[in-house]
């Protein structure tokens, strides 16, 4: 039996997958396949999965800068933090009291945004 915790839950996690998944699409002009988030208790975790690189950092990619892609998406990602924290804390009714993100440009791609709730 599915309680009404559980469909809220539900409803949490679908929330901040999409509105993550839509953030990601509208700063990098791409975004990931998918985007599914791990509620705890007093964390968000929110995976990207399959994340589309730009044609520069292809490029780098490919001439073996993973590094220096990992580090300017690591950089971007806390400079685009509030709209991210926004999404969390609307879906959760929490306040997001601190951010972590990382970004896999190995096969396969994915990035990890982390929230810790107060």
């Amino acid at each position: 039996m599915v309680s009404v915790t559980d469909l809220n839950q539900q409803d949490v996690r679908e929330e901040i997958s999409r509105e993550i998944h839509q953030i990601y699409e509208e700063s990098y002009g791409k975004g990931a396949a998918s985007a599914e988030a791990l509620v705890g208790d007093g964390w968000v975790i929110v995976i990207l999965d399959q994340v589309e690189l730009l044609p520069n950092e292809e490029f780098l990619v490919d001439n073996g800068e993973y590094d220096a892609v990992a580090r300017v998406r690591s950089q971007y990602q806390l400079a685009i933090q509030a709209p991210l924290r926004a999404a969390v804390e609307r879906a959760t009714g929490r306040k997001v009291t601190g951010f972590a993100s990382t970004t896999s440009v190995d096969e396969p791609r994915f990035a990890v945004e982390i929230f810790k709730l107060e």
